[in-house]
């Protein structure tokens, strides 16, 4: 599972005139919502925790947003800051930070945003034991703006120059899962686009995987004011809201650790199910084994990791989840209160609805308490609930016959 994202955000922005002169390009506001924080729960939804952010222009800005973007989320994200000393390229940029590098990373504009699945990528790059880095390719109708990237299979052989009609064809999506290794090719004051890709290319040692996805970028005055509309109606999407315990595993009480966690029959189908019908997937658990002192807070993030792993092999996801460790009657004093996130209490609900663009038409909760179906009711949500059996069929009848709100596929 990818653990790191780097996203470049140091560029001046000179194409957007006025609206950059004061203030990073990626924090411009997109729906009133600084894009860089939009790109980073898109990214968090496929389970990366930790970014690093390469500043340049207005660091200080990048800064201050770093220290408040987990609080605004809500996500369990380690958010760090690297600043440029001087112009010194994209790759200039991921040379200046290697020492703060992962063994593999994302890297990604932080101007642009292309809706895939991140697991594909990954799963590419542990594919080809020679290659240095895996792209995510985007099919256009005109590919002169960004330049033609030419393909052998999955290879990439090379990248053609940017020119003025160029015609359909194939781009560089902006988003790379690279070795560390590929600091060897980089220098002091680079760029990744002209100086190091031809190169990897050339050596066979990039691959690239197409996606369909939704993409847009802000680096235009016309593709800003685009993504106002295009890129906030995209992310409005409904939710399907899992229980866990006795609907996406087996309930042997007080489930913490990895040992006692078994996957309920048909869970990790019903998850890539909901992904791929552009639904949220979202996890309101209650915990109160932490409470009683059945397992610890780590030990439930540790599983929520290992549970995350599990899914990205199996090209599923969970996009965000939210626990509640307080009970009444906890023998752990820190943990001894009667919380509104506590389930029948519609907390964690509403919590991840005023997180994310979730669209209420179409969205449900499945759980298997009675406490759960009280807590969408108090959330003012449809709720189902899973009596045992095949889960990915249980969520297909629900969406089929209509229970659940309209098909997003598409």
């Amino acid at each position: 599972m990818i653990e790191q994202a780097v996203i470049l955000c140091g560029g001046l922005g000179t194409r957007l005139g006025q609206l950059t002169a004061a203030t990073p390009k990626p924090l411009l506001p997109v729906g009133g919502v600084p894009f860089l924080q939009i790109l980073i729960q898109e990214i968090a939804r496929s389970g990366v925790r930790n970014f690093l952010l390469l500043a340049g222009h207005h660091a200080d800005q990048v800064v201050a947003f770093a220290d408040t973007v987990a609080d605004k989320l809500n996500l369990t994200i380690n958010v760090e800051v690297a600043i440029e000393a001087g112009p010194a390229g994209t790759g200039g940029a991921l040379y200046e930070a290697g020492s703060r590098l992962a063994e593999s990373f994302l890297l990604l504009n932080g101007d642009s945003l292309l809706d895939l699945p991140l697991w594909q990528l990954d799963q590419l790059l542990a594919a080809q034991a020679d290659a240095i880095g895996a792209i995510a390719l985007r099919e256009v109708a005109d590919c002169g703006r960004y330049g033609k990237v030419e393909l052998a299979g999955s290879r990439i052989t090379s990248f053609a120059e940017k020119q003025t009609g160029a015609g359909a064809g194939m781009i560089n999506g902006g988003v790379y899962l690279f070795r560390r290794s590929v600091l060897d090719y980089l220098q002091a004051d680079c760029s990744l686009e002209r100086d190091v890709l031809p190169v990897l290319a050339a050596q066979r040692r990039l691959f690239g995987r197409e996606t369909r996805g939704f993409f847009i970028d802000i680096g235009l005055p016309e593709t800003f004011n685009e993504a106002q509309n295009a890129l906030v109606a995209h992310r409005q999407q409904p939710a399907v809201f899992f229980d866990r315990d006795g609907v996406l595993n087996l309930d042997h009480g007080h489930v913490g650790t990895a040992e006692r966690f078994t996957w309920s029959k048909g869970a990790v189908e019903a998850l890539r199910l909901v992904n791929e019908l552009g639904y949220y997937a979202f996890v309101v658990t209650n915990q109160a084994g932490i409470a009683k002192g059945k397992y610890t807070v780590e030990d439930y993030w540790t599983l929520r990791d290992r549970i995350r792993a599990e899914l990205a092999e199996a090209g599923a996801q969970i996009d965000d989840e939210r626990f509640c460790p307080y009970h009444p009657e906890a023998s752990v004093p820190e943990f001894r209160a009667q919380s509104p996130d506590r389930k029948p209490a519609p907390g964690m609900l509403l919590d991840l609805m005023a997180r994310w663009p979730v669209e209420r038409q179409g969205s449900f909760l499945i759980g298997d308490q009675e406490t759960d179906l009280e807590a969408a009711a108090a959330a003012g949500l449809p709720a189902f609930r899973f009596a045992g059996g095949d889960l990915s069929a249980f969520v297909q009848s629900c969406i089929e016959q209509g229970r659940a709100g309209h098909d997003r596929h598409g």
